[in-house]
């Protein structure tokens, strides 16, 4: 186990190094450059003073080059400096360790994610499940039209309704920032209870479609299961139907499951973006959305990569996670 640890992780590294540079190509192809967003919208700016700027930020140099001088700082876990007015380094901006923990951006995206997986694999399957054995019930079709809804609905407009109707017609939860403006004053469980208060709808609007979605792919895997021969024969030799779900089906049903766990994580991730912007959460996503509307090309880079390597973390732990829940697997 531990060898094929050590060897999955040595696998990563070329996968990391080819996203890189993807990433790299893509942001620098687009059209614009982080100079504009400073001469475009300033008539007295030269064209011997743009060049200026853009050999200042190393934008006049090849791309190869430009790229091998951001590889050889990531050796060194250093993401550059963002191109932004405050001239900061990238790591400082994403975990600024004069903050506290739970403050800094890298954390606040993590733990929602992490919450929202929480959620979704907590609700999906026990909904997935009973589905499959109550197939073309009323609470079947009940769930069938909840998944559609689940995918229909954009994340953005769901944000907005909740937003509506929890936060200004009813006004029952704060609609924006992670906590409120008195917050200093307040007493720790004042405190927890004001965080939780400021993360219900981000984590519901988070939570939606990967619920939706997952219950039906769920609810697929365990029709399939217990169509097949042995739990006929388990059924025929009497066992209770609940052991026979539970114990027989539901096992194997959950097994591909476990290997969307490490997929889930990129569109999480992504999510982040919408619903940051939306309620206002200082988190990587809306730092994220910054940095592209102002071609911050060294925090970009840094987002990005830390995504990519949270991702191939999240797919080693589910292939893991199906290694121990399979014999099979083990054994080859």
């Amino acid at each position: 186990m531990f060898i094929y640890i050590i060897k999955r992780l040595f696998e990563m590294i070329p996968t990391l190094f080819g996203i890189t540079i993807l990433s790299f190509l893509i942001i620098h192809l687009a059209p614009g450059k982080p100079t504009d967003m400073l001469t475009d919208m300033n008539p007295k700016i030269t064209p011997e003073a743009r060049v200026k700027l853009e050999q200042y930020y190393g934008l006049d140099k090849p791309i190869t080059v430009q790229y091998g001088m951001w590889l050889k700082r990531i050796v060194k876990l250093d993401f550059g400096e963002s191109f932004s007015t405050d001239r900061r380094p990238v790591m400082q901006k994403i975990w600024d360790t004069k903050q506290p923990l739970i403050e800094r951006r890298l954390f606040i995206t993590f733990m929602i994610n992490v919450i929202s997986m929480f959620i979704i694999f907590l609700f999906a399957i026990p909904i997935g499940v009973s589905s499959a054995t109550h197939q073309y019930s009323l609470y079947d079709k009940f769930t069938t039209t909840f998944v559609f809804l689940g995918f229909a609905i954009p994340s953005f407009w769901l944000a907005l309704l909740m937003m509506m109707l929890f936060g200004i017609q009813l006004d029952w939860l704060p609609i924006s920032g992670v906590k409120s403006m008195d917050y200093d004053s307040l007493t720790l469980l004042g405190k927890i209870w004001d965080r939780a208060q400021h993360l219900i709808l981000p984590l519901f609007v988070s939570s939606f479609g990967g619920l939706a979605g997952l219950s039906r792919y769920m609810r697929s895997n365990m029709l399939e299961v217990i169509r097949q021969d042995y739990i006929t024969t388990a059924r025929a030799k009497g066992l209770p139907e609940s052991k026979v779900i539970y114990k027989h089906a539901m096992k194997n049903a959950v097994l591909p499951i476990i290997t969307l766990l490490g997929l889930s994580v990129p569109g999480l991730i992504g999510g982040s973006v919408i619903f940051e912007n939306i309620f206002g959460i200082p988190g990587m996503g809306q730092m994220f959305f910054m940095g592209v509307m102002t071609r911050d090309y060294p925090l970009i880079m840094g987002i990005l990569t830390i995504g990519a390597f949270l991702t191939l973390i999240g797919n080693l732990l589910a292939d893991l996670g199906y290694m121990f829940a399979d014999p099979r697997i083990r054994a080859r």
